[in-house]
């Protein structure tokens, strides 16, 4: 299960709002390798399911996984920052044995 805070509900519903992927879009997270610790964050929206995800809804936003990076993703919260010293969409994964000093990266 990924954890959705109000912030990041309310800035993803602003943003799928402008977008024209329809009233079935969603959040799509996912793991991809790179980064100065191996493995990187990924965020999109999309409106289409593909063969393997998982979807689930918490705080009243869906959002969708693929089976690979579901495993690296347990448990983690999606936040958003709208302050001065970084805007944007934050990963809190308690799976992180270390991340690099961005936080757009992270080790298993």
């Amino acid at each position: 299960m990924i954890k959705v805070t109000d912030a990041a509900r309310d800035e993803a519903k602003r943003l799928l709002d402008q977008s024209d992927l329809g009233s079935e879009a969603f959040i799509r997270v996912g793991v991809k390798g790179g980064g100065c610790s191996g493995l990187m964050y990924d965020l999109d929206f999309d409106n289409k399911l593909l063969e393997g995800d998982k979807k689930m809804d918490d705080n009243g936003l869906s959002v969708v996984v693929d089976k690979k990076s579901f495993l690296y993703l347990i448990g983690t919260e999606l936040d958003f920052s709208g302050g001065l010293n970084g805007k944007g969409f934050q990963f809190i994964n308690p799976n992180a044995s270390r991340t690099c000093g961005c936080g757009e990266s992270f080790a298993v």
